[in-house]
């Protein structure tokens, strides 16, 4: 039987912030980093398969962890953290399979982590006996309350942690030189340890291992817990890489935690402060709140015109793959990925995407408001950028209008149109279809009702003058009608207003043609003042001017009805 015990509330710890201290970033007036610029992709390192797959609720089957494997391949990943072999049977069985059926391209590297203890590093080497090339990353926990409070050493006594590890690393090595080794080192929780220490037990590891500029060492700097701003990590990373000896024969590795969410943050910045490599997930998923998110840093360099050398063209293959092997489910706001990232329900939001977007030329640089970069990049079509609830203004509307009919509607238009959307938004309370927004359109602009429709006509020009014969239909009553004017449409009027006693002022006409081609369709569409009411009408033919004497009959047969 499970009890919850519940303190009174007089004794429970208040939310006090007291309790904590200011992160003590290190001193340094000579930094270099807020002046540099990142020029180029650095080395990624993808660790779903280890770091996210020890974060899940329910670890991957085998079967997950091999989709999880190839998508990683597509992508583009050169460098995979395939599990921790020592630790879990799953996870060495998961290696061996990789190996023993030739899963592993020639121009892709595993990873596998390890602890420094003798018995995991002896079956860690076993896990990759036959690999073409393998990294062994070695880690142990180097900061304060790690020393003080989990291994009861002093840093003496977790530097020789480090040393022992470092030189089993490269003794097993020597046991398997079929495989091309490279060798990995961590130390775990770097964001909270002295800096100065860290360096240290570095460069011990580094003297074990001896690396060259053309066969070199992997170290890795976590912020196993993110503790501070991301300009304190960027110090730190470059203090270290000023300080660190053999510098030019490292590979200076990032893995940050998204504790405070400014996991991508420190790692770009730490890319500025001198790393070359980058470790993460896809989407984020990584314990307590996340990894680094591969996906949102490759594309934050994809925005700046710098190629990620990751291919994420198609993000709903990686959304549909993350989420089948981690369950777990993607925010709909997710950075660059999400659902509705690229969808404007503010009204000004989507008039201003909608007028860049008619403005945006193939060959020039891209340059739409609210769109850092082209949605259809990543295989989003432009109907998704912009959608129609009650918080929408005319553009929304006006812009899903333009997808479904292939014309522009004119401001005015937007206008009249805008009112019967919102209303229609409020009362069913959420989005609008495009096709919910085409219905409600024709029902108001394009009725087929309504007590007048053209049955025919012909005009004579004389001049500048025109005359017009129509035959219109009046409810039972088939009328022939006569005006004149100094076009079709003003003799329309006024053959409209002889017979019929309704005074018709066209205020606003627009024609545009909805195809291209001698065949092409015209719609036509009118404001006009009926009886001193003021109404719209909408109506498309072939014959582009029955189309413009229909709109004005649905814009008379609109006010009339009202």
């Amino acid at each position: 039987m499970n009890t919850q015990v519940t303190l009174p509330r007089q004794q429970r710890k208040q939310f006090d912030h007291r309790r904590y201290r200011r992160f003590a970033a290190i001193d340094k007036a000579d930094r270099r980093w807020p002046g540099q610029h990142i020029e180029a992709a650095p080395q990624w390192c993808s660790v779903d398969l280890r770091d996210g797959n020890q974060a899940l609720i329910e670890p991957m089957t085998v079967e997950q962890k091999q989709h999880m494997w190839q998508l990683l391949l597509n992508l583009g990943f050169k460098q995979i953290e395939v599990g921790f072999p020592a630790a879990s049977q799953p996870d060495y069985d998961f290696v061996r399979w990789l190996i023993e059926h030739n899963q592993i391209p020639d121009d892709v590297t595993i990873q596998v982590l390890v602890q420094a203890r003798d018995e995991l590093i002896e079956r860690t080497f076993e896990a990759l006996q036959g690999a073409r090339k393998a990294i062994v990353h070695l880690y142990n926990s180097t900061s304060p309350v790690q020393r003080e409070r989990v291994f009861c050493l002093d840093k003496d006594g977790i530097v020789d942690i480090a040393r022992r590890g470092a030189h089993k690393v490269k003794t097993e090595a020597q046991r398997y030189p079929a495989t091309e080794w490279v060798f990995q080192y961590s130390p775990e929780s770097f964001s909270t340890t002295e800096i100065d220490f860290a360096v240290e037990i570095c460069n011990t590891v580094i003297d074990v291992w001896q690396p060259k500029v053309d066969d070199k060492v992997i170290i890795n700097l976590p912020a196993t817990v993110e503790a501070s701003l991301p300009n304190a990590f960027a110090d730190m990373v470059e203090y270290f890489c000023d300080h660190v000896q053999h510098r030019d024969c490292l590979v200076i590795s990032i893995h940050t935690h998204n504790d405070r969410g400014c996991a991508v943050a420190a790692a770009e910045l730490a890319l500025l402060a001198g790393a070359d490599r980058i470790e993460g997930t896809l989407l984020g998923n990584g314990e307590r709140t996340g990894n680094m998110d591969i996906v949102t840093m490759a594309m934050n360099l994809y925005s700046q015109g710098i190629d990620p050398e990751l291919d994420f063209s198609n993000p709903d293959d990686v959304i549909a793959t993350v989420e089948a092997c981690t369950r777990i489910k993607t925010h709909p706001r997710h950075p660059w990925v999400g659902e509705l990232v690229y969808t404007a329900f503010s009204g000004s939001h989507q008039d201003a995407i909608r007028k860049c977007l008619t403005q945006q030329d193939d060959d020039e640089p891209w340059d739409v408001a609210y769109l850092p970069i082209d949605p259809q990049d990543l295989g989003r079509s432009y109907q998704s950028v912009i959608r129609v609830n009650s918080q929408s203004g005319k553009g929304g509307a006006a812009y899903l209008l333009e997808q479904q009919l292939g014309i522009e509607l004119p401001r005015w238009l937007q206008v009249e149109l805008a009112a019967p959307v919102q209303q229609l938004a409020e009362r069913q309370q959420g989005e609008l279809e495009a096709q919910q927004v085409l219905k409600l359109f024709r029902q108001h602009f394009m009725p087929r009702d309504g007590r007048f429709h053209l049955a025919g006509y012909q005009v004579d020009r004389q001049g500048s003058r025109h005359h017009i014969q129509a035959s219109i239909s009046d409810e039972h009553d088939m009328l022939l009608i006569h005006g004149h004017g100094n076009g079709a449409i003003s003799a329309f009027a006024d053959a409209m207003h002889k017979a019929t006693g309704i005074d018709i002022q066209v205020l606003q006409f627009e024609e545009q043609a909805t195809e291209h081609g001698s065949d092409a369709a015209a719609m036509a569409m009118v404001q006009a003042s009926v009886r001193g009411t003021r109404a719209c009408g909408v109506a498309k033919d072939q014959d582009t001017l029955a189309a413009s004497l229909q709109a004005i009959l649905r814009a008379v047969n609109s006010a009339v009805a009202q």
